[in-house]
C-alpha cells in the first residue's frame, strides 16, 4: 500500500475543514437573504437547500444571483429558479 504523504493529509484536512465552514455560514447568510420577505419559512428552507449545494449565497435580500452561479441556475422542474 503506497504511503499517504503529510502535505496529501493536509490537504484533505484542509479541504474538509474550509467545507465546514462554508456550510456552517449558511444559516446567517440565509436569515440575511430572507429577512424581507412576507414567505419566511420557505425561503429560508430554499435558501438553505441551495447554500449547502451552492456553498455560497447572494448578497442582499433580493438579487445579486450572477455572484453565486449555481444558486443562479439552479431551476425547478417547471424551469423556475429554485433559490430565492
Amino acid at each position: 500500500m503506497a504511503k499517504l504523504s503529510w502535505s496529501f493529509i493536509a490537504l484533505l484536512l484542509f479541504l474538509s475543514l474550509s467545507f465546514t465552514l462554508d456550510v456552517s455560514n449558511c444559516k446567517p447568510a440565509c436569515d440575511y437573504r430572507c429577512s424581507a420577505t412576507s414567505h419566511r419559512k420557505p425561503c429560508l428552507f430554499f435558501c438553505n437547500k441551495c447554500c449547502n449545494k451552492c456553498l455560497c449565497v447572494p448578497s442582499g435580500t433580493y438579487g445579486h444571483k450572477e455572484e453565486c452561479p449555481c444558486y443562479d441556475k439552479w431551476k425547478t422542474k417547471e424551469g423556475k429558479p429554485k433559490c430565492p
